[in-house]
């Protein structure tokens, strides 16, 4: 059997020192596309930081392809759903994208010929080669997010973190970023998302279920089921609405695409 791509044992993470995830069992597998959902607040973003490594367990245990997150040689590209624009910086989208081949780079960050192809073909994989010289100010909201995907395609990677990356998308951008999720599964490789979509959560091969902990874990029929999901948002309180699943009363929960 392959080595799963996350293990987590009796995981707990706090973040700005609030418990955002209370301990937690489960295990996502290597290959495919797992989607992790849950209402606004349930943990779910940081859980991806965690995988990343950005932030450390409070504790127990979690291993990212066998190794501890954001170790030297583990191969995981992250494309956080919140990135902010450097102000008066003039980066052009060539450049944003050519920082996911930063932490291959030698000491002088030079680009070899293997970096530029590798820069080229995500570009291209995400339809912005003709927006290569454009400012990322320039761009629209759908042009940027594919800016940031393609960042992270041209990293070395086994596996591709995604946060909530089609919300809020035109349906252009949305379109050929749900294709590029497909393409890595179909190649072999992992891909986690998150998202309030149920119907995305539903396409997916693995589902994580989260409300301040994981809920439930394992494939959508599994999963997603009416219990599970009143377990999650509340009991009576289950609110959907063009397949979109999130705290009932939110004006920010149901985002456009």
């Amino acid at each position: 059997m392959s080595t799963p791509l996350v293990t987590a044992e009796g995981l707990v993470l706090e973040y700005d020192g609030h418990r955002a995830v209370d301990e937690s069992d489960f295990c996502l597998p290597s290959g495919g596309i797992t989607a992790v959902i849950g209402p606004n607040g349930s943990g779910k973003s940081t859980l991806l930081n965690a995988i990343a490594g950005l932030i450390e367990p409070t504790a127990g245990t979690l291993e990212v392809q066998g190794m501890q997150p954001g170790q030297a040689g583990s191969r995981i590209s992250y494309v956080m759903q919140a990135v902010t624009v450097p102000v008066g910086i003039p980066l052009t989208v060539t450049e944003v994208v050519g920082m996911g081949r930063y932490p291959n780079l030698g000491l002088f960050r030079r680009h070899s010929a293997q970096d530029r192809r590798a820069v080229s073909a995500a570009m291209e994989r995400l339809n912005i080669t003709g927006l290569a010289k454009r400012h990322l100010t320039e761009l629209s909201g759908g042009q940027r997010q594919r800016a940031y995907v393609a960042q992270g395609l041209a990293q070395q990677h086994q596996a591709l973190l995604l946060d909530e990356p089609l919300t809020g998308l035109d349906l252009v951008s949305a379109r050929t970023i749900d294709a590029i999720i497909h393409d890595e599964a179909d190649s072999g490789g992992s891909v986690v998302l998150t998202t309030h979509d149920l119907d995305e959560a539903r396409a997916a091969d693995y589902v994580l279920l989260m409300s301040g902990r994981v809920v439930a874990a394992g494939p959508p029929r599994r999963v997603l089921t009416r219990h599970n999901l009143e377990i999650a948002y509340g009991l009576g309180a289950l609110h959907e609405s063009e397949g979109f699943l999130d705290d009932p009363g939110d004006p920010h929960t149901h985002p456009s695409r």
